[in-house]
């Protein structure tokens, strides 16, 4: 039986490979967040099929593959949101911009008033953590890019939509990481996963 109270978490992995050390930091947080009850349904983007290109914009919907629609309906379902995922050229992988760019529609996670400037945010209520494997040091993306990557996915796509991200960590160098640097990243997101089973 599901305990009522149980914190409904949405894991998603937004790594292209389906082996890679976001999965393996998934693996943690998923463990940590079960330790306290939650309950985990994770998808990793590596399986999921779908076309990543909004061809039309907003112009004209394109019908939502199985995958699309399951990752909305996690997302409906959640009191919480995971994203772990690589940092590739100062964002996110293009097949995971692909994802957003398909899913998070206006009428879903947003809704533009009709006239002025403002608009609804159709996901509040929801809170996130963010974790990001980088090849380029933490400090050098706060000073040297102005947190560039960072400001894309908690203000511009989960802010913007209502989501609050409790947590926001970028594990790197990753080239340069040592066995026990790994275990201690792994260790972090247990923690995280722990932390967001708590609430």
């Amino acid at each position: 039986m599901t305990d009522a109270t149980a914190t409904k978490l949405h894991l998603f992995v937004g790594h292209p490979r389906d082996v890679s050390l976001c999965h393996s930091l998934a693996d943690s947080y998923s463990r940590g967040a079960q330790t306290q009850g939650a309950e985990v349904r994770r998808q990793d983007m590596s399986a999921m099929e779908y076309d990543p290109d909004l061809s039309d914009g907003y112009g004209r919907r394109k019908m939502l593959e199985p995958d699309l629609f399951d990752f909305r309906e996690n997302i409906e379902w959640a009191d919480h949101l995971a994203w772990i995922y690589p940092t590739w050229w100062g964002g996110m992988p293009g097949k995971m911009k692909g994802l957003i760019d398909r899913c998070f529609l206006p009428g879903w996670a947003f809704q533009y008033h009709e006239t002025g400037h403002g608009w609804d945010k159709l996901l509040s209520g929801k809170t996130a953590d963010v974790i990001t494997t980088a090849d380029t040091p933490a400090w050098y993306s706060k000073w040297g890019y102005n947190n560039a990557g960072k400001n894309t996915v908690v203000k511009q796509v989960l802010g913007f939509c209502g989501v609050k991200v409790t947590s926001y960590s970028q594990f790197a160098p990753v080239k340069t990481a040592s066995e026990k640097t790994l275990e201690d990243w792994k260790k972090r997101a247990h923690f995280y996963g722990a932390e967001a089973g708590r609430r």
